[in-house]
């Protein structure tokens, strides 16, 4: 079988067998593809491991991320997994692969008091009635209160809020669902955007859907509009000019932990399938406190 038919083929397995998000079906389509620009369409059998290793140089040689690096000599893998289980290869050149190392960063993580003035600031702006402004303010509540990824927040629907009990519904990687808690504040905005903010913003459009947060146009929110919020107001709090919505929900963490919250309970709410993603977080806090320490204690 021809290269471009294998991957059509995986992605297909990867789309309805294994149920995987469109948005990481993307990422493996883009990186498959990236290898057939740099090989051509050979028979997949014909693919060897020089190959796949000269294809990694070359994007060395671009000077891709060693995080780039990583995530497409994992997305190879997996499609010569997927190959050699369906027979259409009888050995699988991507075994012994190695995988570029990860440089280790920390997340990007803004202060209580940076949260604190950055909500308020939103609040006071909401305060007009604009239902922008009152949109604005309820989805960075809500990001930071209940630690949600962006493609979560934007497919809730209105059903799957309660303000009553302060809890949401959302779907995660790999179509899990999980119920997840957020306090007072981001209920009053949530509240507020409901009650001013949304009715108007359905009245921009003829096809009204369930929704919870709606565009400028009426129709559900996509990611590239918060995106742009969350760069334009989180991004002078914590010094960074490319921060996105994971900056809120490492934010939310790390402050969990600060204060006290148990580390498996953290990774339920973040919906971690591993306690091990949830770790990153104890390394910020104690960076934090050395940090601390350092510039309080005459002996540090």
């Amino acid at each position: 079988m021809r290269y471009t038919q294998a991957v059509e083929a995986f992605i297909a397995h990867l789309a309805q067998v294994r149920r995987l998000s469109p948005a990481t079906v993307r990422a493996y389509r883009s990186d498959l593809a990236d290898l057939g620009r740099a090989v051509g369409d050979a028979d997949v059998t014909e693919m060897d491991l020089e190959a796949l290793r000269d294809w990694l140089w070359q994007a060395t040689q671009r000077g891709d991320a060693r995080s780039t690096l990583a995530r497409r000599a994992a997305a190879v893998r997996s499609f010569f997994g997927w190959a050699h289980d369906a027979q259409l290869v009888t050995v699988d050149p991507s075994l012994r692969l190695v995988t570029p190392r990860r440089a280790k960063t920390l997340p990007v993580v803004a202060s209580a008091d940076g949260m604190r003035e950055l909500l308020d600031a939103q609040r006071i702006a909401a305060s007009t009635g604009d239902p922008i402004a009152l949109r604005d303010h309820a989805i960075l509540e809500l990001l930071y209160a209940a630690g949600i990824r962006v493609s979560e927040l934007c497919g809730v629907d209105v059903d799957d809020l309660d303000l009553q009990r302060r809890v949401v519904r959302v779907l995660g990687k790999g179509s899990k669902e999980r119920v997840v808690p957020f306090g007072a504040p981001a209920a009053t905005a949530l509240g507020a955007f409901l009650t001013r903010g949304r009715p108007a913003l359905l009245a921009r459009t003829e096809s009204p859907g369930p929704a919870l947060f709606l565009g400028a146009r009426g129709a559900r929110i996509g990611p590239r509009t918060v995106y742009a919020l969350v760069a334009r107001v989180l991004g002078p709090i914590v010094g960074a000019e490319h921060v996105g919505p994971h900056a809120l929900r490492h934010s939310a963490a790390t402050h969990l932990l600060d204060g006290g919250a148990d580390l498996r309970a953290v990774q339920e709410i973040l919906g971690h399938a591993s306690l091990g993603t949830t770790q990153i977080y104890t390394h910020v806090s104690a960076e934090r406190l050395t940090a601390t320490y350092r510039l309080a204690h005459p002996r540090a």
